[in-house]
């Protein structure tokens, strides 16, 4: 291992935090606010305020603020963060000593959630740095609320006109996008940077659009490009590039949290998954308009029936946990509505809803009767598991020759059923019985077309643990009947030939019937049926929705009207988060109150207006278009700026997160971008497109690797790759001793370094200074300099002294060094 490799990984182990925060210091992890929001302050004020809150504290004890709790009362401390086993708390709620609450015990599921609350840390909302008081009153709706920044039209701002010429003279106004950055730069006192040199650009760009790096042949084609439009000539080929829509899926994948697998203890894995995925990608690569985008995966099944894509899109609402073996159906069913509930309040409204399920908002104008009303657009959808993927005519086709198979084969599976019926009637029974009474019932009935809409859907959702794979009757038939089957199934295997191929088949959903079901929040006495909508129209006008089938595509449209305030602000603030590490509202999901508001308020509507087709169009954008919204952005000087600014110092001092984007961020690669630039570079990335899913021991790109939720890949995982549980508008980017030690010492890692030594002693010869030059241009796309060239021939030789082995290895070990590189692994 060289000398630079082991400094890199001092440092790197350096840097890495070595314990948990003090426990004084509140939690502001926007996942454990959610999870408190959630879990824990719902039973904190139903169950625990009333004896230890503002109006009254037995024990000299208080409940309703982290401090107070940490604090304690008469008893001692009650808590120790971190450590629910030490904890007074917990040992209460346990009834085990201490009995509390007095009246009742907490639910299994109440104590499980205050439990998991101080192992995590108690984490708790702030205000102005101190945890945020607990109240038991509901929200009420004020004028600051109407006025709220994020519920106001779309503005359509005028560009601003620079009154003078921007102190450094290298940054060159290339659209409007500049215009407003530059403006708030000066406002500032501020100097941007010069723009990059075109090897910076082109590597920063195509990992960008494609994920991917620039081969040395697309950097030198670029550096001695001299037409004045060669950069945009650029942009242009890497959108139309095939790897643009596998880069960009991803990132949306991340959103609506997509996995191939249930999750849970058993994570089944879900093989047709992946229809969903490569909709996506076909979407992005195809420039498809973005309202079309949301509409037919809110309600592709109501807007086009007869559609493949639009029925495959509609696995959006498929992509829930599930659990195989839980009894209470209706608990399952109702959790995966408010999932779907909770991601389309993230991901299209910018809003978390979550925390409004249980109670009224604490922070935001969003009351819980709204939560139940976005809620009641998703309650009539019913899973479809199996839905046929083709045209109309194509279905029509394969039901004719199915006919006649079913016809000619009629009295040989007639027999077989004969033959079976004792064993899978024996089977579902045991399977039916396990369940509680109530379903047991709904999975009893003779003709599920009577079932009420809500029992049809609690049958289909419990039935999947009931269903039963004939394949496994032979295992159970003996003797005369078994030879019996075998001679039935061997008869009826002679009619393969007529029966057709299987259908490509999807996840996808339909409407239960005519009807929804009704939504009801919980614990409401008068169990009044919830109108769909959202927040209250004195903030937002609300859709007009159907009782019965529509009402999602009510939703799609509403969504994607350009009038709605949310939807384009989220969408256009996504894609600049993505192009510069951060958006121009840094909390990209969450436009409320515990958020951070706009740092270029006008840009950002100015940006939404055009990319709905509203206002002046000075920089051509078409109406919902993302390639077209790329291509403003990438285009501009802001983007195009160096990392390097030679008033760095003082400006840091000012703005040290970038937030006026004085400079490029320099950023890390994400885990799918590391290992696909690790399979490029070595020669072995296999660019095949589409299709089911493969291991990850292949070398297909990232996006078409296995996404199991409780087995991710190693690499992936470590480099803090999405989960698939819950919706993930930005990735972590963290730093531990973990990546290192894979990225030295795991099997791939090592294969990888082999492959790549292997394609530069193939491409280069024999001459070591000519290999080591296209390892570089290969891992950097640069050239070495002439000390690195030095270093590099001293190590090679020093290997070689060594031994035999070492000295055969030795380019490999080379490789391995340039692979775990920041260099390699950070674009700026």
């Amino acid at each position: 291992m060289s000398r630079k490799f082991q400094v890199c990984l001092i440092v790197l182990a350096a840097i890495v935090p070595s314990g948990l925060a003090h426990a004084a210091e509140p939690i502001a992890d926007p996942e454990a606010i959610k999870f408190f929001e959630s879990k824990v302050r719902p039973v904190l004020v139903a169950r625990c305020l009333k004896c230890h809150g503002p109006a009254q504290q037995k024990g000299q004890l208080r409940l309703d603020s982290r401090e107070a709790i940490l604090k304690g009362g008469e008893s001692g401390e009650i808590v120790v963060s971190g450590k629910p086993n030490e904890s007074l708390l917990i040992e209460a709620i346990h009834r085990t000593g201490l009995e509390m609450p007095p009246d009742a015990p907490l639910k299994e599921n109440e104590v499980a959630a205050l439990t998991e609350w101080v192992l995590r840390g108690l984490p708790w909302p702030t205000v102005d740095g101190k945890s945020r008081v607990l109240e038991s009153s509901g929200q009420r709706i004020t004028e600051a609320d109407k006025q709220y920044w994020a519920f106001q039209p779309i503005r359509d701002p005028v560009v601003p006109e620079l009154k003078s010429q921007i102190a450094n003279s290298k940054f060159q106004i290339r659209n409007d996008v500049d215009h407003f950055i530059a403006a708030r730069l000066a406002a500032e006192g501020f100097t941007p940077a010069p723009e990059a040199d075109r090897r910076t650009l082109i590597r920063r760009l195509t990992f960008d659009l494609t994920g991917l790096p620039p081969t040395p042949a697309e950097i030198a084609e670029f550096e001695s490009d001299s037409r004045d439009d060669a950069y945009e000539q650029l942009v242009d080929r890497l959108l139309d590039s095939p790897a643009y829509g596998e880069r960009w899926a991803r990132h949306w994948l991340d959103l609506v949290r997509y996995a191939e697998s249930d999750g849970y203890r058993k994570d089944d894995y879900r093989p047709h998954a992946w229809r969903y995925r490569d909709y996506v990608i076909r979407s992005f690569q195809t420039d498809k308009p973005f309202d079309r985008f949301v509409q037919e995966q809110i309600a592709g099944d109501e807007l086009d029936p007869d559609n493949p894509e639009a029925l495959a899109a509609t696995g959006y609402l498929r992509l829930s946990l599930y659990e195989y073996n839980q009894r209470d159906a209706r608990t399952q069913w109702n959790e995966i509505l408010n999932d779907i509930t909770d991601v389309t309040g993230d991901v299209f409204l910018g809003f978390g809803m979550g925390c409004a399920r249980c109670h009224d908002h604490k922070f935001d104008p969003i009351l819980q009767k709204d939560y139940f009303r976005l809620k009641a657009f998703f309650v009539g959808i019913l899973p479809q598991d199996a839905q046929p993927l083709v045209s109309k005519p194509e279905l029509e086709v394969h039901r004719a020759k199915l006919a006649e198979w079913e016809a000619k084969t009629a009295d040989l599976r007639a027999k077989l059923a004969e033959l079976e019926q004792p064993h899978l009637a024996k089977s579902k029974a045991s399977a039916i019985f396990k369940f509680p009474a109530e379903i047991q019932a709904i999975l009893k009935t003779d003709d599920v077309s009577k079932l009420a809409p809500l029992d049809r859907q609690l049958y289909d959702l419990a039935y999947r643990q009931v269903q039963y794979d004939h394949d496994q009757v032979g295992t159970k038939l003996k003797d005369e009947p078994k030879k019996k089957w075998d001679e039935l199934r061997a008869e009826l295997k002679k009619f393969d030939e007529l029966k057709p191929a299987a259908l490509p088949i999807g996840y996808a959903v339909s409407e239960v019937g005519p009807i929804a079901p009704p939504t009801v929040i919980p614990g409401d006495k008068t169990e009044t049926d919830i109108i769909p909508g959202w927040l209250p129209a004195k903030i937002m006008p609300a859709p007009n929705a159907p009782q019965s089938t529509g009402r999602r595509t009510t939703l799609a449209r509403w969504l994607t009207s350009p009038d709605n305030p949310l939807t384009p602000r989220v969408m256009v603030n996504r894609i600049w988060q993505y192009h510069f590490g951060k958006g121009l509202v840094a909390t990209s999901s969450d436009f409320g109150r515990l958020g951070e508001t706009p740092s270029h308020p006008e840009l950002l509507d100015w940006l939404a207006s055009r990319f709905v087709g509203k206002g002046e169009v000075r920089s051509q954008l078409t109406p919902w278009s993302f390639k077209s919204l790329h291509r403003l952005i990438v285009t501009s000087a802001t983007y195009r700026q160096s990392a390097t600014n030679l008033n760095a110092e003082q400006q840091q001092l000012k703005d040290p997160g970038n937030r006026w984007l004085w400079r490029a961020n320099i950023r890390r690669l994400d885990a799918e971008q590391i290992r696909d630039a690790m399979l490029l570079v070595s020669g072995k990335l296999d660019s095949t497109s589409g299709g089911p899913s493969v291991s990850a021991s292949k070398p297909r790109r990232s996006i078409f690797t296995e996404q199991r939720r409780n087995s991710p890949d190693p690499l992936l995982d470590v480099f803090d790759s999405a989960d698939g549980f819950s919706s993930t508008p930005e990735r972590n980017v963290t730093t531990t001793p973990t990546q290192a030690l894979l990225m030295i010492n795991s099997k791939d890692s090592l294969a990888h370094a082999a492959a790549f030594a292997r394609r530069v002693q193939s491409e280069a010869g024999s001459d070591r200074e000519s290999q080591i030059a296209a390892a570089y241009r290969l891992a950097y796309g640069r050239d070495p300099s002439n000390a690195e060239r030095s270093a590099a021939i001293e190590f090679l030789n020093q290997q070689a002294a060594r031994n035999a082995a070492a000295a055969s290895s030795s380019f490999t070990d080379f490789c391995q060094v340039l692979l775990n590189s920041n260099e390699f692994l950070y674009a700026d």
